[in-house]
């Protein structure tokens, strides 16, 4: 289906995020989210060659509604200007890390894999992962793979400003210890969704990042 109607329709909605338009274009909302919810399937069925542990996630299991979460709400904005889906073993909402994409206009689309600010437990379990196993992670965080696909490396943005409790501030490891994601992502300009082959592209993106999330699920995974 067509990709550039579902970009379309975002830059409509960002330009006119109400629910009186939204309730006017209702037909088109619906049109767009089929063509996402396809995109998505396609996704599904290809990243379970790599991952084993999304075997039998639906579209339905993945994709986040359009609508914001009040939570989180940081306008008045009531929906979102992206449709995303995050493909995590047990579904969207599961705690597990995973993988994730967002299409959105303006070069806004992005795809990324990890775990975005893990409960504290898992918090903990990664930092002591990390912790007794360096060599590990630097070894899956500078794969060759991984920042050939997701150059810019771990997103640094959410951190700690000083150290964990429990660790020393001066461990050769603090700046990665002090994260509170775990988090790869890389952005897609629109003509880059357009193309018949962005699918392939975002599959091969997560392929690369599979060690990495496996390591976190590992890591969260309680002995």
């Amino acid at each position: 289906m067509n990709r550039e109607f579902l970009l379309t329709f975002l830059r409509d909605l960002a330009a006119n995020n109400h629910k009186t338009w939204m309730d006017a274009h209702r037909g088109d909302y619906h049109k767009a989210r089929a063509i996402f919810t396809e995109l998505t399937a396609e996704l599904i069925q290809g990243s379970q060659r790599f991952e084993p542990r999304l075997t039998g996630l639906t579209p339905s299991d993945v994709m986040f509604r359009i609508n914001k979460n009040d939570r989180f709400q940081q306008s008045d904005e009531p929906y979102k200007r992206h449709m995303g889906s995050g493909l995590k073993p047990g579904g969207r909402h599961s705690p597990w890390a995973g993988y994730f994409v967002a299409v959105e206009p303006g070069g806004e689309t992005y795809v990324g894999a990890g775990r975005w600010l893990p409960e504290p437990a898992q918090l903990a379990r990664i930092r002591q992962e990390i912790h007794y196993s360096p060599a590990t992670f630097h070894g899956l965080r500078q794969a060759p793979a991984l920042l050939r696909e997701f150059p810019k490396g771990l997103d640094m943005s959410q951190s700690l400003r000083t150290a964990p409790k429990g660790y020393d501030r001066h461990d050769p490891d603090i700046e990665w210890l002090r994260l509170k994601s775990f988090f790869v992502w890389r952005s897609f300009a629109d003509e880059e969704v357009l193309r018949p082959d962005f699918p392939a592209k975002v599959l091969t993106a997560w392929q690369a990042a599979q060690p990495w999330v496996q390591f976190l699920n590992e890591a969260m995974t309680e002995a």
